[in-house]
């Protein structure tokens, strides 16, 4: 298989701050998505399904929860030398944290040394979308590259959001720029967009062991691949290219899967990813029996519908409700449940995220919010109505007016 010779390193120490309160108790990755699965389920899905079975995940800030996921919930058969693998800080090269992602290979570089793979991926941990990333090993090896970057079309009035790549005919980089203030090159044969990194790499070990450890003797680096390796390996001439992640396909993909990638690093940008899941015919599909995506599963029994007599009535529509959750009497307009959820009589939910262990009290209100853990709602709440009202009560509110309730409030 391709993907023997190949260790896959996921990014998993983010802080997330655009995501906080998500983030107050618990890594990015860690945070809840599409009711039962983690931010970090898509990556590491990406990669079993496309049969890559060495895979270490670098761990940081606040890693319990992401910790006792991955424990839990990936575990691979060791017998055949397959296995997700917590790698936490371990200050091996000093007393610091990592201090931007080169610094986290490099501090990890024992492991690159002990597996000896030929290929090495480093992918990020936070971002959902489908890969099947021999593809783009693939591409890397045809092109015989030393560094091969994944790129996504953007239009180009969006450049200086993102690292953005300039390449040739061929896809080989020629120029990589952190948030351009100037309009870019376009993509070859496509003048309206240009290529944002996706933050996701396969190297040659000898070129990546080398560069992480030129990088980390630079006193004056940020120590990070975006910002000082790629264009440090770009001025020595080394041979890196570009794979288009709209050529990528995938077992029982649907032509609107083509190109999906979300980064749901911001409050508004996370709710929506949600909201979209609840989409007829959704960008992502998360019921296909070819690309299977595999979770920790909880031992709960089926969810619950109970009531209906008059206007009490337990009824979901356009929503997504996890296992264990039961609706008595209530209603849900287009939400997304996680497990363990409980909607009593009268109250309604609408355009909200509700995580595991919320319950909401009788004839409450609540609309476009996400209630993170834990949250008990008493009886006669409203929630979502009245944003000053929201930030009286030590509520989260973003810019696009979704109200966030952080895990374990009390109200």
């Amino acid at each position: 298989m391709s993907a023997d010779n190949t260790l896959v390193m996921i990014l998993a120490g983010g802080e997330g701050k655009r995501l906080y309160p998500l983030t107050k108790d618990r890594a990015k990755p860690a945070v809840p998505f599409g009711g039962r699965y983690r931010i970090i389920d898509f990556v590491i899905n990406n990669f079993i399904n496309s049969g890559f079975f060495k895979i270490k995940v670098l761990t940081q800030y606040k890693s319990d929860s992401l910790n006792r996921h991955i424990t839990r919930g990936w575990a691979l058969s060791p017998f055949l030398n397959q296995y997700v693998d917590l790698c936490p800080a371990q200050m091996r090269t000093g007393n610091d944290w990592y201090k931007g992602t080169a610094d986290a290979i490099y501090q990890n570089i024992f492991h690159i040394k002990d597996e000896d793979p030929r290929y090495v991926c480093i992918f990020g941990g936070d971002h959902i979308y489908k890969m099947l990333v021999t593809q783009m090993l693939d591409f890397h090896k045809e092109n015989k590259a030393d560094l091969t970057i994944s790129g996504i079309p953007i239009p180009i009035e969006e450049a200086s959001e993102f690292g953005i790549m300039e390449v040739d005919d061929n896809w080989r980089l020629v120029n990589f720029v952190e948030k351009p203030q100037y309009r870019p090159k376009s993509i070859p044969g496509n003048p309206n967009y240009c290529l944002a990194s996706m933050g996701n790499y396969i190297f040659d070990k000898e070129v990546l062991l080398d560069s992480v450890t030129r990088d980390a003797k630079k006193e004056d680096s940020s120590h990070d691949f975006g910002k000082n390796v790629i264009p440090m390996l770009l001025n020595e001439g080394k041979n890196i290219y570009v794979y288009n992640f709209n050529d990528n396909s995938f077992p029982g993909m649907t032509q609107g899967e083509r190109g999906y990638w979300r980064d749901v690093g911001s409050i508004d940008a996370y709710w929506q990813a949600n909201m979209d899941l609840l989409d007829y015919s959704p960008e992502l599909n998360l019921y296909s029996k070819e690309w299977p995506l595999r979770t920790f599963n909880y031992n709960y029994p089926p969810a619950k519908f109970v009531w209906e007599e008059d206007d009490r009535i337990g009824m979901a529509t356009n929503s997504m409700v996890s296992e264990g959750c039961i609706i008595s009497g209530g209603g849900l307009s287009h939400c997304v449940l996680s497990p363990k959820v409980r909607i009593n009589s009268y109250s309604s939910v609408s355009d909200s995220i509700l995580m595991e262990d919320v319950e909401v009290g009788r004839y409450s209100q609540i609309r476009k919010a996400i209630i993170d853990k834990n949250v008990i709602i008493p009886p006669n709440t409203k929630i979502g109505f009245d944003r000053d009202e929201d930030l009286k009560r030590g509520f989260h509110v973003s810019e696009g007016g979704v109200t966030v309730v952080p895990k374990g409030a009390i109200l």
